[in-house]
């Protein structure tokens, strides 16, 4: 998946989230052009839905309590927060609706305004109320042109919850070394599935990218844009391309950072990017290797390799012993190859380094000596273990997308068809999931049928959404250009790598509406 749990950069200390362009239209690119709330629904959709794309969003303090430490922040960068109100079934648009948080951060260049751009940070299930400022600072001189506005998609963050009451805060675990271990995880995806269809089945089947999409032209339409810009990371570029798909002439600028191809968002996509997940997993352990006197797991890559082996078949003899008191978590050979896909994905020297001091704690465990955590290794594992609402959100968006194979007996071949090529990380890319035995999607996904101009940037070693993946998008797409950072294993660039070049290209055609002539290269 996209983010097996929350997007750190922000929110947490897990990985970051696994996280869609014409150019300048007279309407958003006037000078001092400025919204006016109310625009009405688009034609050919369903009458009813003028009510909430006319509502007048009632800005405000985004502080929600006295601990809302997020909440005082956004203030004190300037950022107003309300809540849109949207129909539950876009079918049945009178019926129940729902609450989708909103932040705004508005343009201060209000001379040389462009419009609104809408922000999504992938997951599915990742949140962006709190992001404006942050792509406000990413975005440098062309930043104050905007309204920066981001949204917790329903059901997520601030906006009308989902809460199905699970006892895990992901469903990304591995199926472990034995076909003991396989069918206990059967057994728990099984009975993830339950827990939200009893928590509430008149919800489930409306929790869909395709309803996001409709939330948020119900967004641009209570903003009083009458077409808007975007940026989304991972799995937000799926939802970037549904949004172009089902309401062509409604988007302006469009940025697919680590972009994944309709055809690769499934509920296995991890499957399709065990290779990147591989070799992304082997240049962390060569990096290792390199700084043995530090981390002591070995002085070559494939001794260090070696090591992770050892740590993953102690934890199926009998869960390690993390930590301790009160910050005390046992693990076993279900968990462990979680915490090494969950780091991979970000090359930097901090990431790597928070990996390798991970790994040599549980050295330690499984030698039966459990010590402190770090706070960071502390909060990873206390989301992994102790629910939330983040991985009841993923996985019913993504199993109310795409079905997935229902016969446990496809996944446990699958694995053992793979463990001596991929004995660590396939167990767990090919593990089964709780879109096995949930309901089926409602709608049918949606195809690409209409070009999109659009800016896709991409690395090369992505081990979440493959650099495959961003180029079969772009030629699904070909007036979209395809940006490329040439030898990086990193998920997500724009304004998070720190890679010049990628951020001024970003930034220019976000300042100009102008598409680069052709694709374009950077390096790390």
């Amino acid at each position: 998946m996209t983010a097996p749990l929350p997007a750190v950069r922000r929110a947490s200390a897990a990985a970051l989230a696994l996280v869609a362009c014409l150019s300048a239209s007279p309407a958003l690119a006037t000078a001092a052009t400025a919204a006016t709330p109310g625009t009405a629904a688009p034609r050919g959709h369903r009458a009813g839905l003028d009510r909430y794309y006319q509502q007048r969003l009632k800005w405000g303090s985004c502080v929600q309590g006295p601990d809302d430490a997020v909440g005082r922040d956004l203030d004190k960068a300037g950022v107003r927060c309300a809540n849109a109100t949207v129909p539950l079934d876009y079918a049945a648009p009178r019926g129940r609706t729902i609450t989708v948080a909103v932040s705004r951060l508005k343009a201060t260049d209000s001379r040389h305004r462009i419009g609104s751009i809408l922000l999504n940070n992938g997951g599915p299930g990742g949140t962006a109320i709190d992001s404006p400022p942050h792509i406000r600072k990413a975005m440098g001189k062309v930043g104050p042109r905007y309204d920066i506005v981001g949204f917790d998609p329903r059901f997520t963050g601030r906006s009308t919850p989902l809460h199905c009451g699970w006892p895990v805060g992901t469903t990304f675990f591995s199926a472990g070394l034995s076909r003991a271990s396989f069918e206990r995880q059967v057994a728990l995806q099984k009975s993830l599935a339950e827990k939200c269809r009893a928590a509430d089945p008149s919800v489930l089947p409306h929790v869909s990218t395709r309803n996001t999409a409709r939330d948020m032209d119900v967004i641009r339409g209570a903003l009083g844009e009458r077409k808007i810009s975007y940026l989304g990371y991972s799995y937000g570029t799926y939802l970037g391309t549904v949004y172009t798909q089902m309401f062509p002439g409604r988007y302006d600028r469009v940025v697919l950072d680590g972009a994944l191809a309709p055809q690769d968002y499934n509920p296995r996509l991890v499957r399709s990017a065990l290779r990147e997940n591989e070799r992304a997993l082997a240049d962390w352990a060569a990096w290792a290797a390199r700084r043995h006197a530090t981390y002591h797991l070995g002085r070559t890559r494939g001794e260090v390799l070696a090591t992770i082996g050892r740590i993953v078949e102690a934890s199926a003899r009998r869960p390690l012993t993390v930590g301790t008191a009160p910050e005390r978590y046992r693990l076993d050979d279900t968990e462990v190859p979680f915490l090494l896909f969950n780091a991979i994905s970000d090359d930097t020297d901090r990431a790597r380094a928070q990996l390798a001091e991970q790994l040599s704690v549980l050295v330690r465990a499984a030698a039966g000596h459990p010590t402190r955590l770090s706070p960071e290794f502390a909060e990873l594992l206390r989301l992994l273990n102790t629910g939330g609402n983040f991985g009841e959100v993923q996985a019913a968006i993504i199993c109310g997308d795409k079905p997935a194979p229902r016969d446990p007996e496809v996944y446990w071949r699958d694995i053992q068809r793979n463990r001596a090529k991929h004995p660590l990380l396939g167990p767990l890319a090919l593990n089964i999931g709780p879109c096995a035995f949930w309901d089926r999607p409602r709608e049918a996904p949606t195809q690409i049928r209409r070009d999109a101009p659009g800016l896709i940037v991409a690395a090369t070693g992505d081990p979440r959404t493959t650099y495959r993946s961003s180029v079969a998008l772009h030629r699904m797409l070909p007036s979209s250009r395809l940006i490329t950072l040439k030898g990086a294993n990193r998920h997500a660039l724009y304004g998070e790598y720190g890679n010049a070049c990628v951020d001024t290209k970003v930034n220019r055609y976000l300042a100009t509406g102008e598409l680069p002539t052709g694709d374009e290269t950077c390096v790390k």
